[in-house]
Parts: C-alpha cells; sequence; structure tokens
C-alpha cells in the first residue's frame, strides 16, 4: 500500500472553536459546570450533573418509552428504581479523597492529610479509568472525565511546586 492510498481521519477534540466559543458537545458545561465553587464536593458536583442529566432523559422518555432492562438487587435504597449507581458516582468516589490528599480540605478533626503520593495515585487511577472506557462513554460523561482530571492535575502541580 502506498502513501498515497492511506487515508487518516482528523478529530478536532478540543473544547473551543478558534473564535474560542464552546462546541456543541461541551454546551452543557456552560450551564452546569463541572467546578466545585464554594467548597462544594466533586460528589455534589457529579451529583448535580447526574441530576440535570436525569431530567433530561425523564423529559425525552415521557415522550417515546424506552426498554428498559433492570437488573434486580441494583437499585439504590430509598431512591426510585432504575436510578443506581452511576458513572459519575464512580468517579466522584474516586476523585473524593484528592482534595483531602492535596492538603485543601481538612480531616473531621482540624488536621491536614496532606499526601501527594496518595493524590497522584487517585489521579492516576482516575486516568486509568479514563484509558479504559475510551469510545464508551457519552460526551457528557467524557467531558466531565476530562474536565476533573484537568483540574486535579492543575492542582497537584500547584502543589508540587
Amino acid at each position: 500500500m502506498s502513501s498515497q492510498d492511506k487515508e487518516i481521519k482528523v478529530t478536532d477534540k478540543r473544547m473551543f472553536t478558534p473564535d474560542g466559543e464552546l462546541r456543541e458537545e461541551y454546551r452543557f458545561l456552560a450551564e452546569k459546570s463541572t467546578e466545585a465553587p464554594g467548597g462544594e464536593t466533586v460528589l455534589e458536583a457529579a451529583r448535580e450533573v447526574v441530576a440535570a442529566q436525569t431530567l433530561a432523559q425523564a423529559e425525552a422518555s415521557a415522550s417515546a418509552p424506552e426498554p428498559r432492562f433492570d437488573s434486580p438487587g441494583l437499585e439504590m435504597p430509598g431512591e426510585p428504581p432504575g436510578l443506581g449507581p452511576t458513572f459519575y458516582d464512580l468517579v466522584a468516589i474516586l476523585a473524593e479523597p484528592i482534595p483531602i490528599y492535596l492538603g485543601d480540605m481538612e480531616l473531621p478533626d482540624g488536621q491536614s492529610a496532606e499526601n501527594l503520593e496518595m493524590a497522584r495515585l487517585h489521579i492516576d487511577l482516575l486516568d486509568v479509568l479514563r484509558a479504559k472506557t475510551v469510545g464508551n462513554l457519552s460526551a457528557q460523561e467524557n467531558a466531565f472525565m476530562e474536565d476533573l482530571l484537568y483540574r486535579m492535575r492543575v492542582r497537584y502541580v500547584q502543589k508540587t511546586r
């Protein structure tokens, strides 16, 4: 096969257009930022995104019912059926210790648990999850994961300097 016969596909995955506008697949970030303002935890930010997504899905399913594949025993106690743990919950659980290990949050007794090696480990675990789920996430899930990893890495670099 000659070099002229090969076809290369280039996909622009940047969040912003050359004009500085958010691309269509990232517009939800303008409405619901995954940044945790006012001391909000990553878990709370993830739950806000999930709540918005669930509301959108509920509105969509009202017009056209989708087939459901329920797995008995996977529902969370006290929640409506079908709203078990989500990808956002998994990411939030893996990310929640990072601010503690970066020293940005105090323990209940007021002490700091700063441990940059553990923070790095949890950031790397999130990156493993991102790498293993490539191509299997929705645009929102992928953007959430990329944004979270970016923010955690920047904060880690700030702490190590």
